[in-house]
């Protein structure tokens, strides 16, 4: 029996975790101070980096870089998210949905790439510290930073338009608690061959290789900080690199279960709390694990406190 699909413009519905109404009220609050956290605490970043004359250095403006993709990435599923834990209604119109399936792949596959970028500074930092100015230069900077949005800018615009041209089941229930592509892969009726393969070729670009990159530059480092004769030089190296290894293990290890894992695997609930935890918990835990553990900033924010005092 041929299944038939609705106008491929009608709502969609984000089951989510409808199926436990006794949890979605405890998320809504949960999901809702990870959301203020995250919003404070990147924007907390984004000031002191700017303010700071000391922190207006490579690593810093890459730090910048994430919190602003950070905030927008949560900013892009979180209210929808919230709306949908409070009430009854689930739906999603259908320009809703795209515009978070272009910016969740655009925010998402740029960060994939802003973390090898920040390893690579990291790597020159340490590796090649007399020709760190040299070769990290405002100009290339900028230019990695640019390089970095612009990747995940052209691979959203690749597969959105992919996923989004599909068509979609009658019943239009999407069982996750964002729109993105695995979900909508699922839902569709029809033969979704090509997209899984475009799906498993991005995340091999996007995510495999990256972290081959960062756990090889990171391997580098190790060696190199091993070679250091000061302890003092040897912790501050492990200070920064330790808090962006964090990052990217917290970042990676959740986003890659979620897009590699087979598709009739991915509508269980562990695929739900994985998305859960790379598009709240993550962007809220980044900023605290730069300042918990790292001296430069936390001295930059006593300095910006005692001027906000005095002033």
């Amino acid at each position: 029996m041929a299944t038939i699909c609705n106008d491929s413009r009608s709502d969609f519905i984000l089951l989510g975790f409808s199926d436990k109404p006794y949890l979605e009220k405890i998320l809504f609050w949960v999901i809702l101070i990870f959301y203020c956290l995250t919003i404070a605490g990147n924007m907390v970043i984004i000031l002191v980096s700017s303010k700071d004359p000391k922190l207006h250095i490579p690593m810093y403006f890459f730090l910048s870089n994430l919190s602003l993709l950070d905030l927008s990435f949560t900013s892009s599923c979180v209210p929808q998210m919230l709306l949908n834990l409070w009430g009854p209604e689930k739906t999603i119109s259908y320009v809703g949905c795209a515009v978070q399936l272009y910016v969740f792949l655009w925010l998402g596959a740029t960060e994939c790439v802003l973390l090898v970028v920040m390893a690579v500074d990291r790597y020159v930092a340490v590796c090649h510290p007399l020709q760190y100015t040299t070769v990290m230069h405002p100009k290339l900077c900028l230019q990695l930073a640019i390089l970095a949005w612009g990747i995940g800018l052209i691979q959203s615009l690749i597969q959105s338009p992919a996923t989004l041209e599909l068509p979609f089941c009658s019943h239009r229930m999407v069982d996750d608690i964002v729109c993105e592509v695995p979900a909508l892969i699922q839902l569709s009726s029809a033969d979704t061959t090509y997209n899984e393969i475009q799906m498993s070729t991005a995340s091999i670009i996007l995510l495999v290789v990256p972290l081959i990159i960062i756990l090889s530059s990171y391997s580098v480092i190790s060696k190199a900080v091993l070679r250091l004769k000061s302890t003092a030089g040897q912790k501050k190296a492990l200070g920064t690199c330790s808090s962006h290894l964090l990052v990217v293990s917290l970042f990676y290890g959740t986003i890659t279960a979620v897009y590699l894992q087979p598709k009739n695997h991915y509508a269980h609930e562990h695929g739900k709390f994985l998305t859960l935890f790379y598009t709240v918990v993550t962007p809220t835990l980044n900023p605290l694990i730069y300042t918990l553990r790292n001296k430069e900033v936390k001295g930059a924010l006593i300095r910006l406190g005692k001027r906000t005092w005095n002033s």
